[in-house]
């Protein structure tokens, strides 16, 4: 308020004073060209400085202010934009370094189930080899087994049909028992290699 009346007085003592300075003169006209009017500058320079004072006082003081306080809001702003700029580089930095970490863990990870793959593999064929192991000695256990029940199969019916072809040949009735013990022998010796001394 107080300021806006300082101004109105400084702007009517301005508009005035070309007025005021004329009249001092008195009205006359002429004058050379480059004569000087004393009165004249000399009120010319007392508005020019009070409009200095005010404009000074007034007018550049809150413009000079608000051109800092802007000039401190930019540079606010910069420096926050900076720090902005930082961080991101910095989180930047963090993200790369968790996606190497990520693909990192993915490679060990990759590389154990190829290890763990490796070992179930080499366990389920060395358990196949050995299961395979285990029937085929079963097959040759059975196949002895098998053999041996035939080759004693073979061996009684050999028994009688010896006894048949002898009885057969002899036409008499031999003692069974006997003679079946006899042929047994005979046969237990050609089997154990014995055969060759008859």
């Amino acid at each position: 308020m107080r300021a806006s009346r300082i101004l109105t007085t400084a702007l009517a003592v301005v508009a005035l004073a070309p007025r005021v300075a004329w009249a001092q003169g008195g009205g006359e006209g002429g004058g050379g060209l480059y004569d000087i009017n004393t009165g004249l500058s000399a009120w010319t320079l007392i508005v020019f400085a009070i409009l200095v004072f005010v404009l000074g006082k007034y007018a550049w003081g809150p413009i000079l202010r608000q051109v800092e306080n802007r000039e401190k809001g930019i540079q606010a702003a910069l420096d926050e934009a900076a720090a902005r700029l930082a961080e991101a580089a910095k989180l930047l930095d963090q993200h790369r370094d968790q996606l190497a970490d990520a693909r990192r863990q993915a490679s060990e990870l990759v590389a154990e189930g190829r290890s763990v793959g490796e070992r179930v593999r080499k366990e389920i064929e060395d358990k196949a080899r050995v299961e395979a192991q285990a029937i085929i000695e079963r097959a040759r256990t059975e196949i002895g087994r098998e053999r041996d029940a035939a080759l004693d199969m073979l061996r009684r019916e050999s028994v009688e049909l010896a006894l048949a072809a002898a009885s057969k040949l002899m036409r008499e009735n031999l003692d069974q028992p006997k003679d079946r013990a006899l042929v047994e022998r005979y046969l237990g010796e050609l089997g154990s290699g014995g055969g060759a001394r008859a």
